[in-house]
């Protein structure tokens, strides 16, 4: 596996499932569920985001010239909880 899929691709479902729930009708699922799912998908692509914040750190202060992939994994998985303050 390459470094951006690893970084970047697979980062990238938290925010694709977070908008894909966000986007489902009310009529759907209903209003609580669609809430606790949007809430679930948010709660735990933040902490992933906050694991990847302190691998990157660590890996900042380690010297490790990869640690910058660590940094925009944490970006990437930040998204949800961006995005679940704006839309509530």
């Amino acid at each position: 596996m390459s470094r951006a899929f690893r970084h970047i691709l697979f980062p990238l479902i938290a925010p694709l499932l977070f908008f894909i729930v966000a986007s489902i009708p009310v009529a759907a699922i209903g209003c609580r569920n669609r809430g606790l799912l949007a809430v679930f998908v948010a709660l735990s692509s933040l902490i992933a985001s906050l694991v990847a914040a302190s691998l990157a750190l660590k890996g900042r202060l380690g010297g490790d010239p990869h640690s910058r992939w660590w940094i925009v994994s944490s970006l990437i998985l930040a998204i949800p909880a961006v995005a679940l303050l704006i839309l509530a």
